[in-house]
């Protein structure tokens, strides 16, 4: 069991960031991440995350025409945003992903298959970008996840073929705590859940 320090660095303690302190995260720092969340389960193992790390002016400039007012200032001051985004068609990565059954691909692609594929992707791709944002922390970054933004204007700017469609944004640096909102209530056990 982790100690915990550890538990409330990536739960108890952690909150979602609107203002950074003026420091870098470097390449290799993004790497590090990904390498850390991409081991993170997925259904047959399709990894339909895709990531696009946000980090230069001219970057967050072709992205701040798609964010809403309330999200301006803190995502184009953040070091870092990451898109999140999903493969619409994941399932061609199967044959390496999932080599055990080279019969996976067909369970997602051909005529039929539209809606539990992109069930999958959207569902996956979700469960992948909480994984980053799991890693980040772990490896010491504050986090900011956000969907006030319009992913028409993301998708078109960042993934014009459409293959790629956008979930949400996430800021990733270093916080600035002095800018935090009070830390808003969580549903109890008995609200949120039930045993059966």
């Amino acid at each position: 069991m982790l100690d915990d320090k550890t538990l409330d660095r990536l739960f108890r303690g952690a909150r979602t960031h609107n203002g950074w302190l003026d420091k870098p995260v470097s390449d290799d720092q993004l790497k590090a991440i990904y390498d850390l969340m991409k081991w993170g389960p997925t259904s047959a193992n399709s990894s339909p995350a895709r990531i696009v790390f946000v980090r230069t002016k001219e970057g967050k400039e072709k992205l701040k025409p798609a964010l809403s007012a309330g999200n301006t200032e803190k995502t184009m001051t953040a070091p870092v945003t990451a898109i999140v985004a999903y493969d619409t068609q994941f399932y061609e990565h199967l044959p390496e992903l999932f080599p055990h059954d080279q019969t996976a691909k067909y369970w997602f692609s051909g005529e039929g298959k539209e809606a539990v594929s992109a069930a999958t992707a959207f569902r996956n791709g979700s469960l992948q970008g909480a994984y980053l944002m799991i890693a980040a922390r772990a490896l010491g970054f504050d986090v900011g996840a956000m969907s006030g933004f319009d992913n028409a204007k993301v998708d078109e700017a960042f993934f014009p073929d459409g293959r790629f469609k956008t979930n949400f944004l996430c800021n990733i640096g270093y916080g600035d705590h002095t800018k935090l909102f009070n830390r808003s209530p969580r549903l109890s056990f008995e609200q949120a859940c039930a045993l059966a």
